[in-house]
């Protein structure tokens, strides 16, 4: 199998909102992310369906972006039901802890209700959810990077341990038994 090409980074990250003008009052004027691209079509390009839309780009300061369709007809898209509402989200970097606490201080004055601080052993963390429903974690490293490479080193390892112990769950629960 040939190797495959470089992933350089995230281009962008997109999903559904209710309003595009919500969307870009909460992620412009409240988070700071500068709307830098609009694209306005009735016609999806990869399908050639008729869907009018407007699709918006927020960028962050390296480069990558959040986006949005707004479909115009006032509806966000909906929740998984088979998953807990903290599984699903995007996490945004912020350079410090006092940057952190200072996002949470401006979004709790705007009226945002904010979970956290968290601490994650390597990160700390807010968590809040933007005008769609959309969880949203701003975080910080807290670790120096000699710390999150030692953690790289033993990735795969702690992944293959996950592996066996699920299977072991489910094992169990085939079996009748309670988990523990």
């Amino acid at each position: 199998m040939p190797i495959p090409p470089p992933v350089r980074g995230l281009h962008h990250f997109a999903w559904r909102c209710r309003d595009s003008e919500e969307t870009r009052r909460f992620y412009e004027d409240l988070l700071g992310l500068p709307l830098a691209h609009v694209i306005k079509s009735d016609h999806v390009p990869s399908t050639g369906e008729y869907c009018p839309y407007v699709h918006i780009f927020f960028q962050m300061r390296d480069g990558s972006y959040i986006a949005f369709f707004d479909l115009g007809d006032d509806i966000a898209a909906l929740p998984s039901p088979n998953t807990p509402s903290w599984v699903n989200h995007i996490a945004l970097r912020v350079d410090s802890v006092a940057d952190l606490l200072a996002a949470k201080a401006r979004l709790e004055g705007a009226g945002v209700e904010v979970l956290g601080v968290t601490d994650h052993h390597i990160i700390e963390s807010i968590y809040f959810f933007d005008p769609n429903g959309i969880r949203v974690e701003l975080t910080t490293p807290t670790v120096p990077q000699a710390e999150m490479d030692a953690h790289a080193l033993r990735a795969r390892a702690d992944l293959d341990a996950w592996t066996a112990r699920k299977a072991e769950l489910r094992a169990t629960a085939a079996k009748g038994a309670p988990n523990v």
